[in-house]
């Protein structure tokens, strides 16, 4: 269903299952074919990297090939680019980062590769550029000055977002934290580093977050609290789903195929928090799989996440779980620590704040926390109908 706004990476169902210890179990995909069966399968949306549509080091002639064909597709499918970003990470030129490689040259290179592929974005109708600095990072902390790096991140950021500004294009970007793999640690590791990097940019109400459910697990973090925390900062331009099973390599499981009570949790913040983005899935279908098995992943994907959509409304439907929920004082937590137009000084007057309160007392009461868990798990597990 297109109104879902379920997207799809060319890169993700075009993925050709390389490891590290073994070869491509898959030949490579057409991005046309892969948008037309996307569209098939229900889909809104299509995302690329440059290189994903147009084979890196293709002449001018080439390139717009490439781009007429896909351009077709999309009239053919209705299908949207809802977002697209660049590869500075698979060429060996970017083997220690782009925009924050020790060499200069190729970071004057990184910056030309963006903006060539936002021109291609923005004719597309993309509204959001992902930046994801998978290489952007160090083996050995002897080899890379973090401040200087991070000054020449900044700086890389800031022209792109002026570029963007300068060309009159309707896009923000997006950054992808990550904490490691493929580098072995990467700059701008988590959500939270993500945001306070962007509060010292130029340009900072360009600059968002496109975080990754597998990314924030990785680090062992909880990926609920830090789409909460993106939510609460007015930084979540763009979301990616797939899932993992805790702090190992990333898995880009089918979502919901790894922690399946965070996921959970997280499409009913999605869906009540108020994001209004596409719902993108960043997966890459197992290794074991034909392109059969492929197509039945990418459904694999959208039927998980309305699954657990459903299970979620029927959790904040049921009367047991709003009686609960006023039980754990949720709508409390909501309420001003400070009544309407009270002062600290009259605070600081109010007996009943500290004078004549009981914290035994209110030690004694229970949260109700167990309950409002378990009623969760019941709707998550379909018991409660």
């Amino acid at each position: 269903m297109t109104q879902d706004h379920f997207s799809f990476g060319l890169w993700t169902v075009g993925w050709q299952a390389v490891d590290p210890f073994g070869t491509a179990t898959r030949p490579p995909m057409d991005p046309v074919h892969a948008v037309h069966r996307l569209a098939e399968l229900g889909a809104w949306g299509v995302s690329f990297h440059d290189d994903d549509l147009i084979p890196f080091g293709s002449d001018d002639t080439a390139r717009d090939k490439h781009i007429e064909r896909f351009r077709k597709a999309l009239a053919e499918t209705g299908l949207v680019v809802p977002m697209a970003t660049t590869n500075l990470f698979t060429h060996p030129v970017f083997k220690d980062g782009g925009l924050t490689s020790n060499d200069r040259s190729v970071r004057r290179f990184a910056l030309r590769k963006v903006m060539r592929n936002m021109d291609l974005a923005a004719s597309l109708g993309a509204r959001t550029y992902v930046m994801w600095g998978g290489r952007e990072g160090s083996e050995t902390d002897a080899a890379k000055d973090v401040k200087a790096a991070l000054d020449r991140y900044r700086e890389g950021v800031d022209l792109l977002a002026q570029y963007i500004v300068d060309s009159g294009y309707d896009l923000r970007i997006a950054l992808e934290p990550k904490p490691n793999e493929p580098r072995g640690d990467i700059l701008l590791p988590t959500i939270g580093h993500a945001l306070g990097f962007i509060a010292e940019l130029e340009h900072r109400d360009l600059v968002g977050l496109n975080p990754e459910v597998g990314h924030e697990q990785m680090a062992g973090l909880n990926f609920v609290h830090g789409i909460g925390q993106a939510l609460w900062s007015g930084k979540l331009f763009h979301i990616d789903l797939n899932g993992q099973r805790g702090p190992r390599y990333d898995q880009d499981l089918i979502f919901g195929h790894g922690d399946l009570l965070s996921a959970f949790f997280l499409v009913d913040l999605l869906e009540n928090g108020g994001y209004d983005g596409p719902r993108h899935f960043d997966y890459k279908p197992l290794r074991t799989e034909d392109e059969d098995g492929v197509w039945a992943s990418a459904a694999a994907n959208m039927r998980t996440y309305r699954i657990l959509r459903e299970r979620a409304a029927a959790f904040r439907a049921d009367p047991e779980v709003q009686e609960a929920l006023r039980v754990a004082r949720l709508d409390e937590l909501a309420k001003p620590t400070l009544g309407d137009g009270e002062t600290l000084a009259d605070l600081k007057q109010d007996r009943t704040a500290f004078e004549e309160f009981d914290p035994d007392k209110a030690a004694e009461r229970g949260a109700g926390f167990v309950v409002l868990s378990q009623l969760a798990l019941e709707h998550l597990l379909g018991s409660r109908g």
